[in-house]
């Protein structure tokens, strides 16, 4: 299952694209900038795997304070301005959406996102229900991945989105 690390400061008024790479040999690492939907980088999200869990952390600046929902999405693709060509969230196993919803989660589900008063963001998840090595929870699949934040609140039970709302940033993942 997901557990939050740490949900600090932070929420995301974002909506973009952005490419990551793979780093270096030992434990796999992808680096990937978030970008808004008038193509401006507004943070990026830093993916790393040790010990079969995926933690994923987030710093970004200019969003709408209060909560937002996060996710792994289906396909390695975010044309702006809605990234509707992210696809669905990535759910490799059939699930049904949310951390709280007894047929869930996607593998691609994350605890909301959290953007502060001045709107700045500094985010930490871990998860085991995706990887970064080969394998059928891999996000490196063959359309590739792509991490998305939402406009709202994810309520972590309604299926298929958790009534997240508009994606407003997006970032590919993508190994180079």
């Amino acid at each position: 299952m997901i557990r939050t690390i740490v949900t600090l400061t932070g929420v995301l008024a974002l909506a973009g694209c952005a490419t990551i790479g793979i780093e270096g040999p030992g434990a796999p690492g992808v680096s990937v900038e978030l970008k808004d939907a008038r193509g401006q980088t507004v943070g990026t999200a830093t993916l790393t795997e040790r010990s079969g869990k995926v933690t994923v952390v987030v710093q970004a600046r200019g969003l709408t304070p209060g909560r937002h929902g996060i996710h792994i999405h289906a396909v390695g693709r975010c044309d702006p301005p809605a990234f509707t060509t992210a696809g669905g969230h990535y759910n490799p196993g059939g699930r049904k959406h949310g951390l709280e919803a007894v047929e869930g989660p996607h593998a691609g589900d994350l605890p909301n996102l959290v953007a502060d008063s001045s709107g700045t963001t500094r985010y930490e998840a871990t998860t085991d229900l995706i990887t970064l090595r080969e394998g059928p929870l891999s996000v490196f699949d063959g359309d590739g991945s792509a991490i998305v934040i939402h406009a709202k609140e994810d309520d972590q039970k309604t299926d298929p989105t958790g009534n997240s709302g508009d994606r407003v940033a997006c970032g590919v993942i993508l190994r180079r």
